[in-house]
C-alpha cells in the first residue's frame, strides 16, 4: 500500500499540471447532457485524465482504469483506479477554488484508498487502511470527524439543492430545515471538510462511480459514515450520505429514506 500511495500521489501531481495549466479554463468546453441539466467538460478535464491514465497503463498494465471522460479499461489483476480528473467543473470554469481531482483505488471492486486533492487550495485529504489525513504546505495533518449526532447540531452540505426532484425534493427540503445550517456548491471539498470535522452531513443524489469511490475511504478513516438512502451501501441509484457520526446517518436516512424506497432500515452501512 505505501507504494500505491506514493504513485496516487503521483497521479495527483499529474493531473495538477494540466488542471493548472496556464490556459482558458474554458478551452473546449462541451456540454455533455445537451437539452437537460448543464454537465459541462474541458480540454482540462480530458487531459487530467489522459495524463492519468498513461501513467498507470506504464506502471501497472494489469490494472483496470474507470475513468470519467474515456472508456472503461480492463485489467487482469484485482486492482482498478477510479478517476475523476475535476469534479466540480462548474467551479472550475467559474474560476472557483474547490473543485477536485478524485482518485481512487480499488480491490475486487472495493476502494481501498482515496485521495481527494484541491490544487488551487494546495490541499490533499487522504484515506486508507482505516486512517486519514491532510498534506498542506509540505505538512501532514491527522484528521478527524466531529462528534456531532444530531440533525439540529449539524452543518450540511450538498452540491446543488435543485438535482433533487420530486419527493426527494421534499425530503431534502426537511432536512435542510432540521439543520443548524447548510452550504450548497462545494462537490467532492464537502467530504474533504466532513473528513476534517468542520461539516458533519453530506447527502448528494444522481451520483456517478467516480464520483464518490474516492471519498469512501477518505470519510469512513476519519471516523465517519458512508452509506445510502436506505441505510445500507447500495450506491448504484447514485443516492449517498456521508456523516460524522452514526447517530447523524441514521436521522438523515429516516428523512430521506421515503424519497428512495419503502426498504427497511439496514444496519450495513460504514
Amino acid at each position: 500500500m505505501p507504494d500505491f500511495f506514493a504513485f496516487a500521489r503521483e497521479l495527483s501531481v499529474a493531473a495538477r499540471r494540466e488542471t493548472l495549466r496556464d490556459v482558458s479554463i474554458t478551452s473546449g468546453l462541451e456540454d455533455k447532457n445537451p437539452g437537460g441539466p448543464f454537465d459541462p467538460v474541458s480540454n482540462a478535464d480530458r487531459e487530467a485524465e489522459r495524463a492519468m491514465r498513461d501513467l498507470i497503463v506504464e506502471a501497472f498494465p494489469d490494472h483496470g482504469i474507470l475513468g470519467e471522460e474515456f472508456d472503461n479499461r480492463a485489467g487482469a489483476s484485482a486492482y482498478q483506479w477510479s478517476l475523476d480528473p475535476i469534479d466540480g467543473t462548474r467551479s472550475y470554469i467559474s474560476g472557483l477554488p474547490t473543485w477536485t481531482t478524485l482518485i481512487a483505488l480499488m480491490e475486487n471492486g472495493r476502494p481501498i484508498m482515496g485521495l481527494i486533492d484541491a490544487p488551487c487550495l494546495d490541499e490533499l485529504y487522504v484515506g486508507f487502511h482505516e486512517t486519514s489525513w491532510k498534506e498542506a504546505a509540505g505538512v501532514r495533518t491527522p484528521i478527524r470527524v466531529s462528534k456531532v449526532g444530531e440533525l439540529g447540531e449539524a452543518r450540511l452540505a450538498t452540491t446543488d439543492p435543485l438535482l433533487f426532484k420530486g419527493n426527494a425534493a421534499a425530503a431534502f427540503k426537511t432536512l435542510y430545515g432540521a439543520t443548524r445550517i447548510t452550504r450548497f456548491g462545494y462537490d467532492a471539498y464537502a467530504y474533504a471538510r466532513l473528513a476534517s470535522g468542520t461539516i458533519d452531513l453530506v447527502v448528494e443524489c444522481e451520483l456517478k462511480p467516480h464520483d464518490y469511490q474516492a471519498l469512501i475511504p477518505v470519510v469512513r478513516g476519519a471516523g465517519g459514515t458512508f452509506g445510502d438512502w436506505s441505510g445500507g451501501t447500495d450506491f448504484s441509484a447514485g443516492q449517498v450520505i456521508g456523516a460524522a457520526t452514526r447517530e447523524l446517518y441514521v436521522a438523515a436516512v429516516e428523512v430521506m429514506r421515503a424519497a428512495a424506497s419503502s426498504v427497511p432500515l439496514a444496519k450495513d452501512a460504514d
